[in-house]
This record gives C-alpha cells, structure tokens and sequence, in this order.
C-alpha cells in the first residue's frame, strides 16, 4: 500500500482527501452534539424554576400536536424514543396529573394519550423562552431557513439509511 501511494500522486491525493472529510465530518458531529447538549442545559435551566424537565415538556408539546393522534406508539415515534421509555414516562406524567391514558376500545390495550389542565397549563408557562429566542435571535431568516433545511436533511439521510 505505501509503495502504492509513493508511486502513485493521485491516490496519495486522493487519500489525503479522504482524511480531510474524514476529519470534517468529525469535527461537524462534534459541533452539532456541543450546540444540541448547549441548547438542552440552557433551556434545562430555565425550565428549573417551573420544576419542568426539557424531556417532559418535549413529550407534552408532541402530545399536543399529535392531538387525537396521540398514542404509545405515534408519540415514541415522533420523539424518536422507545415504545417502552415513553410508556414509563406516561405512567409517572399521569401519577403527576399532566396526561390521561385512555383506553381507545375497552376490547384493546391501544392507549391514547390526552393533555389534562395540569398539562395545559405547564406547556403554558414552558413555551415563552427567552433562552431559545436568545440563542436563534442572531441568525437572519436567510441563515434559519439554511440551518433548517441542512439538518432536515441530515435527518432525512438518517431515516433513509440508518447507520
């Protein structure tokens, strides 16, 4: 291999570039882990004072948005966790009177999940953050638009071709 790339330029080039994406695609995932880690202890605490986790206002915002649609299984999808994390999750939100769990049939296990007042009223006071409008404040719509569609299709590559 090594008289390969002695006698041979373009290979050499061509591994010398294989190591510089190599090590670009490195330092990108570095950044992305350092920014999203940032964001989640800055939004963590803020939250703190409500006594809200960021994870659970997560699973309250897409409970939510899924509205009827939400179930065990929709919500452990749109939050990209597993069906049985969720669950113990909806279990403990439930004992602390944010969601109801309901059975959609009395004939299936199939639970749906609801927003209670509780629950309302923390997405509520959640919502309003300084703290994200503080960290995206700088970006022009240009840039936002830019960020958005590049990590769209990151997560898209990711869907189409888990590693």
């Amino acid at each position: 291999m090594v008289t390969q790339t002695r006698r041979n330029p373009k290979r050499k080039l061509e591994l010398m570039e294989n190591q510089n994406l190599a090590e670009s695609n490195f330092k990108l995932w570095a950044l992305i882990g350092r920014v999203n880690h940032s964001i989640i202890l800055a939004r963590q605490k803020e939250l703190n004072q409500y006594h809200i986790p960021v994870r659970q206002y997560q699973v309250l915002r897409t409970i939510q948005e899924l509205g009827s649609r939400a179930t065990l299984t929709q919500l452990a999808k749109s939050v990209e966790r597993k069906v049985h994390v969720i669950s113990k999750q909806a279990v403990s939100m439930e004992r602390d009177g944010l969601i109801r769990r309901i059975k959609n049939t009395p004939k299936t296990n199939l639970l749906k999940l609801e927003l209670t007042d509780k629950g309302i009223e923390v997405i509520k006071i959640a919502r309003q953050s300084n703290t994200i409008d503080s960290i995206f404040s700088f970006l022009s719509a240009e840039e936002r638009q830019q960020m958005e569609s590049a990590l769209n299709r990151i997560l898209s590559n990711l869907k189409d071709d888990p590693v």
